[in-house]
């Protein structure tokens, strides 16, 4: 039975619209609304990690650059910028709320080897045992996989679903712009649907996928979808879900799904499907 109630591990992505403006400066309200969340969840002795976007964003946004630049050494250099500034803003606010928090960077060759995975698993393992709430990006002032968006991460959608699955959390929460996914494009069909429970992923289902979202960020539908494949087939329930509200991760974790959940591999079976192991004011399953 999926129970997401008793959920003792959870990993929690922002994407880089959900804890920015427009202008690319940090949202202080949302982001001091996220903390609070997911402190209040470490309290009760949940293991918490948040993967986090938006350094490239904020970094260009305190160097004075309007435009996304061209060159890669650039790119980096503002991501360089922006991963100090985030890192001091979450560092502050966890310990305001009573938690320290831990920068963890991450290079595409994480997932190379079980030795380098194995790794991961135990610094992570160290930090939660210690109460500490890591906050993991990656490294994009060595990688370029995720400016490209390229490679195996490409974009922190898939880092939080390869996170999620090397720690072995209960669930990967996506917090983005959408409420969730929808069987086509919400912004130009009226007539859109959200798909409230995902059973399995087949192609269909990834043809709803489009490009990236923003202009800030490197994500979109796509890489969501091709998140929830990785960390379902690893046993992983994820959800998407719109992060303009962070209290939103307090229903979702009380099991009040407002968004798209997409159901682990061995909860798949329509013909064993559990009662009411989750439930929502639009759906059940």
């Amino acid at each position: 039975m999926l129970n997401i109630v008793n959920a003792r591990r959870a990993v929690v992505k922002v994407g880089t619209s959900t804890i920015t403006y427009e202008n690319g400066r940090p949202n202080l309200q949302r982001i001091e609304r996220l903390v609070r969340v997911l402190s209040d969840f470490r309290s009760r002795g949940i293991d918490v990690a948040l993967v986090t976007s938006g350094a490239i964003s904020v970094g260009l946004s305190k160097l004075g650059l309007e435009k996304r630049p061209e060159e890669m050494a650039k790119k980096q250099a503002a991501a360089a910028v922006g991963q100090c500034e985030l890192m001091f803003l979450y560092d502050r606010l966890f310990n305001e709320y009573g938690h320290t928090a831990a920068q963890v960077l991450l290079t595409r060759d994480v997932v190379d080897t079980d030795q380098k995975r194995e790794n991961v698993l135990s610094t992570l393992d160290a930090l939660f045992s210690m109460g500490v709430i890591p906050v993991v990006n990656e490294n994009d002032t060595v990688s370029t996989d995720e400016i490209d968006h390229r490679g195996v991460f490409g974009d922190n959608d898939t880092l939080s679903a390869i996170v999620a699955s090397i720690i072995r959390a209960d669930i990967l929460i996506l917090l983005s712009d959408i409420d969730g996914l929808y069987d086509k494009d919400p912004a130009v069909n009226a007539d859109a649907k959200l798909i409230p429970v995902v059973y399995a992923i087949d192609g269909e289902l990834r043809n709803v996928g489009g490009g990236a979202g923003t202009d800030r960020g490197t994500g979109g539908m796509a890489t969501k979808i091709a998140a929830a494949e990785l960390a379902t087939e690893n046993g992983v329930c994820m959800v998407i879900a719109n992060g303009e509200d962070p209290d939103i991760l307090r229903d979702i974790m009380d099991g009040r799904i407002r968004g798209t959940v997409f159901l682990p591999r061995k909860h798949r079976d329509a013909r064993n499907r559990p009662a009411a192991p989750v439930r929502s004011s639009g759906h059940t399953v």
